[in-house]
């Protein structure tokens, strides 16, 4: 196989392999999940599902950033923690390995050629129901080889999509968390709320115990009838938890530092609060780099998360498991020395209205400069009310689309700006959209947001690298 040759040196094999298979982030299609060939292949495989504990994470925002805090405190604990997420932004090991680090090259290498083997020789017709693997399937299954190759001590999984007849949903959680749930992927889910609910709660297990972030009514009605039909404890966190004195330190002034162009030579800004449970010993006082209030609420899921698992597990460890996580693209702060008028950039995921509205919230807490919008999203979002919460926020938006992979209606996106008197410049290049807001930027000395998607993140940066690069 030939060697992958990316900016990061990333694996020199599998990718060109895999994406010969159907891709549902890149070509989305209905009636394509089921659970049947993850169960016949993991069988095949020798179970690797099964080769440590592990705690399953669903819900429509959220996921990685619980993923990553819950793997933080077992890392702290001392436990080596494998991650599963997605998606990835620039390199494909970034689905798997340990938090914010890579496994060493040989275990990608080793799994993969395992898992390729494996599949390569099966006859089509021995498939249930005679059915071709999908891409995410196959990066699941190496995941679970990666972390039995890796002798991981634990394994912190992320849904894909939905959960029930997610790839995931093989393994046999200790704990399962799930996240805020949206309307999202109604094409697939179901085209309300409680559908959804139902689809995500499928990662409920009989008793073990699930930690449920603050839900509608409805939502949470539905989980906590799944939890009762499985006998599993369901801990919901607006009953369990009490936080409080939710505070950014060091946060800085724009105004002066743009002035006096400092601003790139302030420290990280941190989120400190403290949580109290019945389930703690003590008050948590923590201090995130992961920044925003929802931030703290996915803290809170965490901590209970891994205390369901380690009851006696200390205060302090999940403290300072905590303080050391961060994500990309999760109010990612950035500065650029090819524009040194932008004072800052930040770099953000959110693609859903709730998510959205945290954003801008979490910069309207920080910042007081008025920023420049760079967003794009995909054509399944609910674009109408997203731009809710971008109106009167931006000094320019530039809307553009998120990428090649993602499907995009820029015309739709641009009604929903309309119909809320969002000025908005359109720019379908969205490689001449970047380079064009990082210009106009620099030229006002403004901050820059970009959000909307992933997909449109992931280009952003491939956009920097080039820059450093030259």
């Amino acid at each position: 196989m030939k060697e992958d040759k990316s900016v990061n040196d990333s694996l020199i094999f599998f990718t060109d392999w895999i994406d010969s298979y159907l891709n549902f982030e890149k070509t989305p299609k209905k009636n394509i999940f089921w659970l049947d060939t993850m169960k016949f292949l993991c069988e095949k495989l020798h179970h690797p599902e099964r080769c440590c504990p592990c705690i399953h994470v669903a819900g429509s925002k959220g996921k990685g950033s619980i993923s990553a805090m819950i793997a933080g405190i077992l890392e702290e604990k001392g436990l080596r923690t494998g991650v599963y997420t997605s998606p990835h932004l620039l390199d494909f090991k970034e689905r798997v390995g340990y938090v914010n680090k890579n496994f060493d090259f040989e275990i990608y290498k080793q799994s993969a050629f395992e898992l390729m083997s494996t599949v390569q020789s099966i006859p089509l017709e021995e498939f249930p129901a005679q059915r071709p693997v999908t891409w995410f399937e196959l990066v699941t299954l190496f995941a679970m080889l990666c972390f039995r190759n890796a002798h991981v001590d634990f394994a912190v999984w992320e849904v894909g999509l939905g959960g029930r007849l997610d790839a995931t949903n093989v393994v046999q959680p200790a704990c399962c968390c799930i996240g805020p749930i949206e309307l999202e992927h109604t094409e697939y889910l179901g085209d309300t709320i409680e559908k959804i609910a139902s689809e995500k709660g499928g990662i409920i297990k009989k008793s073990v115990p699930v930690i449920c972030a603050p839900q509608s009514d409805s939502a949470a009605s539905v989980l906590q009838d799944i939890a009762i039909n499985k006998s599993a404890p369901f801990i919901q966190v607006e009953k369990n938890v009490h936080i409080s004195d939710i505070v950014y330190k060091n946060r800085p002034y724009i105004s002066d530092s743009v002035k006096n162009n400092t601003f790139k030579c302030l420290p990280s800004v941190t989120l400190n609060a403290e949580i109290s449970s019945s389930f703690f010993k003590r008050k948590l006082n923590i201090s995130l780099r992961m920044l925003g209030d929802v931030q703290v609420e996915n803290a809170a899921i965490a901590s209970l998360a891994v205390k369901q698992v380690f009851p006696d597990i200390d205060e302090s460890v999940i403290e300072q498991g905590l303080s050391k996580i961060s994500l990309p693209a999760r109010f990612e702060i950035n500065s650029c020395n090819q524009y040194k008028d932008i004072p800052f950039f930040i770099l953000d995921g959110a693609h859903t209205a709730k998510s959205i509205k945290f954003t801008m919230k979490t910069y309207r807490d920080i910042f007081t400069q008025k920023p420049i919008l760079l967003f794009a999203c995909a054509a399944d979002k609910d674009i109408e009310d997203i731009a809710v919460y971008l109106k009167n926020e931006c000094l320019d938006v530039v809307l553009t689309r998120p990428g090649d992979v993602k499907q995009s209606d820029i015309k739709r996106a641009k009604k929903a700006f309309d119909s809320q008197n969002i000025d908005c410049i359109v720019t379908e290049d969205y490689k001449k959209a970047i380079a064009d807001v990082f210009e106009r930027a620099n030229m006002k000395k403004n901050p820059i947001i970009v959000t909307g998607s992933f997909y449109l993140v992931a280009e952003v940066k491939k956009f920097l690298q080039k820059l450093n690069v030259q």
